[in-house]
């Protein structure tokens, strides 16, 4: 069973093993693969695990052995499912292993926000405390949290886990999400529809799906239903942003700040509006990659195969 990983270094960069899925057939693993080199490099392959490049239409007509092909993620809209369908080719992803890593880069994001920690101990640093006279000092403004609303956008895992993360800092949490289940709301939690979440909301933080009716759905003209101030997160996905209408926002201050730990083009460009902004704090799309988190990755991807060679396949998403 000749089985390739197309794009192993973002999940595995040396600090893991693949001996799990080793056991189940012949591996070759390529660090990084460009698009040009996809079909070449599946030629014979039985099963493809791959975690950001796409596996399309065009690449499954010229790999007919292929019968299986692994997502190294949650997301799968990298792959043409329903056309694997067709080809009777079986496609898996790996549900929930970074649910509790997202959630706490969601709340550190808003944290370092609202008391600038890191900021605070460069200042202290570069001597900006020892020079004054005071036994105390801060250089940005400082926000609590208790009493505040989080309003969460998309109630699946990683929003139910942060919204659990808010209530224990003492904020009231209100949802919009696409499906509504009461049985999923904790005390101090309600369902909104999106214009009351935008007009109650002092934290808007993004845990839905990219979809069509959902990418770019935080513009020009959603921003302005928020309150002046607003604190704006996104650990979900770049394309829920016009990232140029955030920017402005947060020149112009109804945006006070925004965390961004993905955005429409990874990585962005130096110059890109966000990164560059003075209040925008942002992390390159790392959120799902503590070693627990990644562990787990690699632990579910390999059972995935397991369970597939099998014949009973697990986690499949083109049933």
């Amino acid at each position: 069973m000749k089985i390739v990983v197309l794009d192993g270094f973002t999940a595995n960069p040396g600090d893991l093993s693949w001996a799990a899925l080793e056991e189940l057939g012949d591996v070759t693993v390529y660090e990084r693969t460009a698009a040009a080199d996809v079909i070449a490099r599946l030629k014979g392959a039985q099963i493809a695990l791959t975690n950001k490049v796409p596996i399309d239409a065009a690449v499954m007509d010229a790999c007919p052995d292929l019968t299986y092909i692994g997502l190294l993620a949650t997301g799968y809209n990298i792959v043409d499912t329903a056309y694997a369908k067709t080809r009777g080719i079986v496609v898996t992803n790996v549900p929930a292993y970074s649910t509790m890593a997202v959630a706490q880069l969601t709340i550190a994001l808003l944290l370092e926000i609202c008391h600038h920690a890191g900021a605070h101990a460069r200042l202290i640093q570069e001597g900006k405390w020892s020079s004054r006279p005071d036994f105390t000092f801060w250089d940005y403004p400082l926000v609590e949290l208790d009493g505040k609303t989080m309003g969460i956008i998309g109630f699946g895992q990683i929003g139910r886990a942060t919204a659990r993360i808010a209530r224990a800092l003492g904020m009231r949490v209100i949802v919009y999400s696409r499906t509504r289940d009461v049985s999923r709301l904790d005390e101090g939690m309600r369902y909104v529809e999106l214009d009351e979440l935008y007009a109650a909301a002092d934290v808007v933080s993004l845990h839905c799906p990219l979809y069509e009716d959902t990418r770019q759905m935080i513009d020009r003209r959603s921003i302005a239903q928020m309150k002046d101030g607003v604190i704006l997160l996104n650990t979900a996905r770049g394309g829920l942003t016009n990232e140029a209408d955030v920017a402005d926002a947060l020149s112009s201050g109804k945006i006070s700040w925004a965390g961004i730990d993905v955005f429409s083009v990874e990585p962005p460009p130096a110059d890109h509006p966000l990164i560059t902004h003075a209040k925008c704090i942002a992390t390159p799309h790392f959120g799902w990659a503590p070693i627990q988190a990644r562990t787990r990755l690699l632990a579910v991807a390999a059972e995935n195969v397991r369970y597939f060679l099998e014949g009973t396949a697990h986690n499949v998403v083109n049933l």
